[in-house]
Parts: structure tokens; sequence; C-alpha cells
């Protein structure tokens, strides 16, 4: 359980076959290995002792899989930083984990000045990019170049791997500690769940700081499978790289499909080789599912639940996404338990609730977290009786299948009742003219919370509040049909494609001692 046994195990049985494809790059496992063994001997030159954490702030690249392999052969700690984060979040995490080597590309050289001169310890800068490495900068080619390979630290089992910094959706935000045996059995429970395809090259598209496509790429590295990485999701890119590199897998979380899917190329281009989707990280409304599917007929679907500190706690295979299971809406569930991890909906007491009930689902095995980073006491509150509480909603059936209902947080109490806004987002979601949506609670004098809906209309759509509403009474109860909808042309997103709730709830619950009524 260490995770660079991967590069020896392909090194041994087929070093000359593709590893990593980067915009026409190609790199064999010896190539890659090697490199990776190079730049870890650079990395401890430039000061990475054992345990040591490096960061990286870069687009998805060959180099930042080689950043991932070489840290852990070298023996450090990763610390992937959110691409989409401000100067001081930046700082705010280098300096929480006590990071000192930070490798950047040229999409983020710039803001070098600023972490240096606002860090606790400005870190030593690395330069990821094709060109000569800024003043100031080492340049990691040249640190592959000019040292041989060092041998594999081997750090494995409960050693760090990587502190995951969770996108600060509440609060500050945390840095989940992974261990290389929760990466690595987090990953053979997924394939041992949903046995990989045969002759698989698969897309990396989704950001490589998020623990979902961290997982995805480790997966690959274990199976020794082909990985085609492109910088970021860009749907014109994505269609034309599987069409010209005949990929044969890809994950997307929903709103990167619905993209997908909506791109004027979508019917231009070749996409037979397209076996499997995979799709999580937020859910995937029903019509948008109905639409992907058949827009893509013969492609298996698959759906996937985790969360950073506990990595893949359940799938929905594709046949649970056929004509047949879809009439029983198993397609709507989040699927059962992966091997490995026992799950269980519990009461505000932790006492496992019935069937049908929902409560919030909790977790405990080998891929659970050690702990958040320097914060023990949001640590032994997401820790309790050995069971990580993971703050979604949800219920499990006679089947042993979950249904997520919401973030618990997201429930909204309206007049006494229960509104799960994930219910009211998939009703608004079936408008011919909503393009997506989000729903909310806001104070309201006479109900305790009012549900609200901000709503993102299609291109050139006309639809009114009124509109909104007499669509919602169709499908669901009144109460829990939205009182209020507001129209934007665009939702806050985070990097890994959740819209940022916490953002829209700022306006309506400012300056207010409580964020519920």
């Amino acid at each position: 359980m260490y995770l660079t046994h991967c590069l020896h195990r392909a090194l041994q049985q087929t070093p000359d076959q593709i590893a990593t494809i980067f915009r026409g790059r190609k790199r064999t496992w010896r190539e890659f290995s090697d490199r990776v063994a190079r730049l870890a001997h650079g990395l401890q030159k430039a000061g990475m002792a054992p345990g040591d954490r490096v960061g990286m702030l870069a687009l998805n690249s060959d180099r930042y899989c080689e950043y991932m392999m070489a840290v852990w052969w070298g023996g450090g700690v990763l610390n992937p930083v959110n691409i989409r984060w401000s100067v001081p979040e930046i700082v705010y995490s280098l300096n929480d984990c006590d990071t000192h080597i930070l490798i950047v590309d040229d999409n983020f050289a710039h803001l070098a000045d600023g972490i240096c001169e606002t860090a606790a310890h400005a870190p030593t800068l690395i330069h990821a990019g094709d060109g000569d490495a800024p003043a100031g900068m080492l340049s990691y080619e040249r640190l592959i170049a000019e040292h041989a390979p060092v041998e594999d630290a081997r750090r494995g089992y409960e050693d760090l791997a990587a502190i995951m910094y969770t996108g600060g959706t509440t609060g500050f935000p945390k840095g989940v500690m992974q261990s290389h045996r929760a990466l690595w059995t987090g990953s053979v429970h997924r394939l041992a769940d949903i046995p990989a395809l045969a002759g698989t090259r698969v897309l990396i598209s989704a950001p490589l700081f998020h623990i979902a496509s961290m997982a995805g790429s480790l997966m690959r590295f274990i199976r020794g499978e082909v990985q085609v990485i492109i910088p970021a999701f860009n749907a014109a890119e994505v269609l034309e790289t599987i069409e010209r590199e005949r990929i044969t897998e890809a994950s997307l979380v929903p709103v990167m499909i619905q993209a997908m899917i909506a791109h004027p190329d979508f019917a231009h281009r070749d996409l037979r080789s397209l076996k499997r989707l995979s799709y999580g990280a937020s859910p995937m409304t029903a019509a948008v599912l109905e639409k992907t599917l058949a827009m893509l007929p013969g492609v298996e679907f698959t759906h996937s639940y985790g969360l950073t500190e506990a990595m893949i706690l359940s799938s929905n295979p594709p046949e649970n996404h056929g004509e047949a299971a879809r009439k029983t809406g198993l397609h709507a569930s989040a699927g059962r338990p992966v091997l490995g991890v026992e799950l269980r909906i519990v009461d505000s007491e932790d006492h496992e609730v019935p069937r049908g009930t929902v409560g919030e689902i909790v977790v405990r095995g080998p891929t659970v977290m050690q702990a958040y980073w320097n914060k023990p006491e949001e640590s032994a509150r997401a820790m309790r009786n050995d069971w990580f509480h993971t703050g979604d909603g949800g219920y499990m059936n006679d089947e042993g299948y979950i249904f997520i209902v919401d973030r618990m947080k997201d429930m909204i109490v309206s007049g006494g009742e229960n509104v799960y806004s994930a219910e009211v987002e998939n009703t608004i979601s079936r408008h011919p003219q909503v393009a997506i949506c989000a729903v909310i609670g806001v104070p309201h004098e006479i109900w305790g919370e009012a549900v609200h809906a901000i709503v993102v209309l299609k291109a050139g759509a006309t639809v009114t509040e009124d509109g909104i509403r007499a669509h919602c009474r169709e499908f669901i109860a009144g109460y829990k049909c939205p009182k209020t909808v507001e129209f934007r042309t665009e939702l806050p997103m985070s990097a890994a494609g959740k819209i940022l709730k916490r953002d829209l709830r700022v306006p309506y619950w400012e300056g207010k001692k409580r964020s519920v009524n």
C-alpha cells in the first residue's frame, strides 16, 4: 500500500507502453518513471525532507501526474492547491500545513510575487513550463535533467500522502489528511466494485487538485492504463480529444456533461470509441440524465458518491441506468456502499434509523481521513464514535441503495415542513427553458424559512417567476414550491463543478446571528 508501487509494476511488465498523453506529448512508462525518479531527487535537493509538504498550483498536465508520483517517490506529501483561490487563500493553505516548496505553471506564475510577499515563509518556487524559468524560480525541467534517478522512498500504509484542502464552502478551508493506505485502498475498492474496461484510454479533464480527479488518475496508474490529459474542462476540447485519441472512458461532473451534449460540435464528432461515462461530485438532474442517455446510446453510465474526507463511498453501476432501472427510480440512487466501506443512516443521537427514513450519512473504513490538519476540535466533531459524519442527508432502501436528498445544512424548514432543495432543483431543471438552478432557504417572518430559487435560463429563453412556480406545482407539493424566484446569468461554482450555495445565502442571512429560522 504505497502509491508508487504502480510504477514498479509497469516498469516490470509494460515499460514501453504509453502512460500519459498531453496535447500530443506522449510518455511511456519507462520515460515517465525515469522523470519521476529524477524529479524526486531534484525536490530533495530543493529541500524536501521525508514528510514535507510540496504544493502545486497548475492546470492539469502530464507534469501534474509526475508531481504526484515524484513527491511520493521522494518521501514527501502532496498539497495540491485549488486553482480558483485568491492569493490570500493560497497563502492560507501554504501557511496552514507549512508548505515550503511550490510548483507553479505559466498560468499562475504571475501570482508568485504576491504569494512570496505574504506567506509566513516564502516558498521555494519551481516553474513547470516549456520556456525559461522566471527570475527567482527553479526550473522543473532542469531539476529533471540535472539530477540522477533516486531510489524510491517507499513510504506507504499510514504515512501521510496528501493534504487535500476542502473547497471552503463553510468557514476556512480544512486540510484533509489522507494516508497512502486510504488513497490506495479507495482506488482499489472502486476498481473492484466496477471493473475496468479492456483497453481503456481515459480522459482526465476535471482538476487534479480535487480528490475525485486525483482518485480517478490513481486508479489508472494502478491499472497501468493510458491517461489522456487536457488542462481543464472545455467542451470543444473534450469532444475533439475523445475523437482524436479514441477515448473509451471519461469522468465528468453533471454540469460538464450538460455543456458537452449542448455544444454545437457534439453532432459533428465521432464519439463511437466512448464506452463509459462516470459522473459524480454533484447530483445529475433527471432531465439531463435522460437527455444524455438518449444522445450517447451504447455508453455505460456509472455514478459515484464520495467526499474528500473518505474517498468513494458508493457507486451506482451501469445496469441501474437502463430503461428498466429508470422506471424503478434506481438511476436516481447513489448506489450501494463500495467494498470495504461501512455506511449507515443515523439520527441526531447517532442511532441508526429505519430503512426509508432520512438521516445523516455516516461511514467508517480504511479510506476515511486521519484527521483535519491542525484542527483537533473539528476533527472530533466529524469523527464521533468511530464514524465519520458526512453532513449529507439521505436514506437507504430495503435493498441497501442510498438516496441522497441534500446536505443537512441545505435542508429548508418552512412552516414546520422539511424541504430538501435537491428535490426542488430537480423539478425546476425539468422546465424546458431552464439551464441550471439552485434552491436555498431564506428568512421569512411567517414561515420561518421560505424556499427561494435562483435560476439561469437557456440562451434566448423567457419565463416568468409565476411560470416557474406553476411548473413546480405540477410535480411537487405546494409547500415545496419556491415562494420567490430570481433570474441570473450565471451561478457561483467551485473548481469541482459544485454550486457555491454559501455565496448565494450570504445576502439573505447577513447580519443575523443564525443562518436558520
